[in-house]
């Protein structure tokens, strides 16, 4: 495995968020309350889903010594009870990018979403591997 320099990781991540913003649609990040597929080549259950965070274009607020910061998601309406176990990102043309394990590598508020119930994400940090 390759170990990037903290500038090197920080281009990668600059590099991620413009991939994030290419596409007729903005970025996103779906939550699903079933088990993390094993890899992003591995179709999502849509039955699972429980709301849709849309990502603004660009979606790149702000370049940091140690990290990037994207700008906050929508406040989107949740569309299905459940406990949000996993949040996978999809870019502007709709392909899968990135799983995230929500209480590792997201925190949510209350995991617990209620149908009916807005959720966002505030503050979104990605950080490069070092």
């Amino acid at each position: 495995m390759i170990q990037p320099s903290l500038k090197a990781g920080l281009v990668q991540l600059q590099a991620l968020a413009a991939y994030l913003d290419q596409g007729s649609s903005n970025a996103s990040f779906v939550f699903y309350d079933d088990a993390k597929p094993a890899s992003v080549s591995v179709a999502a259950n849509n039955a699972a889903k429980l709301v849709i965070l849309t990502l603004p274009k660009p979606c790149l607020k702000t370049m940091h010594a140690d990290r990037i910061e994207l700008y906050q998601t929508d406040a989107a309406t949740v569309t299905k009870a459940g406990i949000a176990i996993w949040a996978r990102l999809l870019n502007g043309a709709g392909e899968a990018i990135a799983d995230f394990t929500v209480g590792t590598d997201i925190e949510l508020a209350n995991p617990e979403l209620v149908l009916g119930s807005t959720l966002m994400m505030n503050s979104l940090i990605l950080k490069p591997s070092t």
